[in-house]
């Protein structure tokens, strides 16, 4: 693996534990009724793609990591649903809202690149 891919890989999970921090930190917010429901299917989610992450940087070869990278794409999609429902029963702040989709906009278009730059080789 390439110094730059290395990096990269850095980069998308610093960016990937910001996710959970901010996401752990919103969920203890919601109301009681849903703290097992929504919230708790949010964080199963962040964990699902964090698992999805680790084995995407740790598989070899590069072809490889798309099945996870995939995955992982997936994932962003299934967890932007469960933040849009939070938002529209207002769980959420609309503020909150649109940080937690630049969180995962920033995050979508690493994972771009990555899947990328996995597929051309």
């Amino acid at each position: 693996m390439s110094n730059q891919s290395k990096r990269d890989n850095l980069a998308i999970y610093q960016k990937y534990t910001e996710l959970i921090y901010y996401t752990n930190d919103i969920v203890r917010k919601f109301p009681k009724s849903e703290r097992f429901v929504l919230a708790e299917e949010i964080k199963k989610t962040i964990y699902t793609g964090l698992r999805l992450l680790m084995y995407a940087i740790k598989a070899y070869p590069p072809n490889n990591k798309v099945k996870y990278l995939e995955e992982l794409d997936t994932n962003l999609c299934l967890l932007k649903v469960h933040i849009r429902l939070a938002h529209r029963y207002k769980y959420i702040s609309t503020q909150n809202y649109n940080s937690w989709c630049n969180i995962i906009t920033d995050i979508c278009n690493m994972l771009g690149g990555w899947l990328n730059s996995c597929q051309k080789r």
